[in-house]
């Protein structure tokens, strides 16, 4: 016999009383501004630069295993030198660690660590360890203090700016995630002087994608001193970072919460991110993200978007930095297609990508938009013109 239920719900429901309504006033939110440090030794300066942007009662710096046994023990030392109370909190490196097993695990010790809202989380390393530690920032007692220290150059001139964090779910990339900006960045040079070559050249191809949409100059200057570049000069990476993050901060401080500009960012990673998850991360974001921009201009070109010559312009400066430009022979244009339906920049169901209308430039619709949509057949058929070998 079915059990009653004790709280029964009014046949056919048509009207309710309001027994009471909050109203509340919404106010402008103050401007969220930090400071950006490209220097070479700023590392050195850190316990006087958290003082005077970040205080806490306990710093608990979240890096990578492999980062935390070159530099994680050496800034423990130097914080704990200053009188600072300081944990050192770490996992596995990789794009496959940012995930919710490894943030609930970071949560939990920032609990056992005792972790309270007077506490500062530093991000110690690259893209990865930021968006994760990020998150954990933004979501640990609904958000304490972030500073970010980026330990590869694709962190120190893109994925530390601005605001992003998040994790990775197996449907995709970033599909969980906060916004939340760190009180603090510091980008230290230095440390890229024993920075592997592939790690370099993925830093490199998100330099060329902010030359693409924003500073034709800069784009041109990166081509000039590819070899240089490559081969780790400390001045031009000085420049690179610095000019990279400027760009960064003009999109991300125009439009923190990505409703309009800053949707430009994402060109070449609609389809790049689609191509990193399908080669269970083996692409390199970086590499991955030069296979998209070139694969999103040869579309641009094909439906009349951009400009004609894009698309050799952007073979011809990832080719001399060591970069792909073709999709891998078994990832099958469908399964890109697939992906992409998932990205989290898809609107209404549908998938959205970010186009240039010359190396420069950023196309936008008739309606004013940044960010197009296609037909599903087209996009598969221009990757099937993109299919080819990897160098990595």
């Amino acid at each position: 016999m079915p059990r009653s239920n004790p709280w029964p719900l009014p046949p056919n429901p048509t009207n309710f009383t309001i027994v009471n309504r909050i109203e509340i006033i919404p106010t402008p939110p103050p401007p969220i501004a930090y400071d950006v440090i490209v220097e070479a030794g700023a590392l050195a300066e850190l316990p006087r630069l958290l003082a005077e942007t970040a205080p806490g009662h306990h710093y608990l710096i979240i890096s990578d295993n492999n980062v935390a046994s070159v530099l994680g023990g050496e800034l423990r030392s130097r914080l704990e030198g200053a009188g600072y109370r300081v944990s050192l909190l770490t996992f596995e490196p990789g794009e496959a660690s940012k995930n919710v097993a490894n943030w609930a695990a970071l949560m939990e010790a920032m609990v056992a660590q005792g972790a309270g809202r007077d506490s500062v989380v530093i991000a110690l390393g690259g893209g990865v360890t930021g968006d994760l530690a990020g998150f954990v920032a933004a979501t640990y007692l609904r958000g304490v203090p972030l500073v970010q220290i980026p330990t590869s150059l694709l962190a120190m001139l893109d994925s530390s700016v601005g605001g992003k964090t998040g994790i990775d779910l197996e449907a995709g990339k970033n599909l969980v995630g906060a916004f939340h900006s760190p009180r603090l960045v510091v980008a230290d040079p230095l440390v890229l002087r024993t920075l592997p070559a592939q790690e370099l050249r993925a830093g490199l191809a998100e330099a060329v994608k902010h030359g693409a949409i924003a500073d034709r100059a800069y784009f041109d200057w990166i081509a000039e001193r590819a070899t240089n570049l490559l081969a780790g000069n400390p001045d031009d990476l000085a420049r690179l970072v610095h000019r990279s993050v400027e760009i960064k901060a003009q999109f991300a401080a125009a439009d923190p919460f990505e409703t309009g500009p800053r949707k430009a960012l994402n060109y070449g990673h609609t389809i790049g991110h689609a191509v990193e998850a399908l080669s269970n991360y083996t692409i390199p974001h970086g590499y991955a993200v030069a296979i998209g921009m070139v694969a999103e201009a040869r579309l641009g070109e094909r439906t009349g978007i951009t400009e004609s010559g894009t698309e050799t312009a952007l073979v011809s400066v990832l080719h001399a930095l060591g970069l792909p430009v073709e999709i891998p022979a078994e990832i099958e244009p469908t399964r890109i297609v697939e992906v992409a339906r998932r990205d989290k920049k898809a609107r209404a169901a549908r998938t959205r990508y970010t186009m240039i209308a010359r190396i420069g430039e950023v196309a936008r619709t008739g309606a004013g938009e940044w960010s197009h949509g296609f037909d599903e057949s087209t996009v598969v058929e221009t990757l099937a013109l993109s299919i080819g070998q990897i160098m990595v």
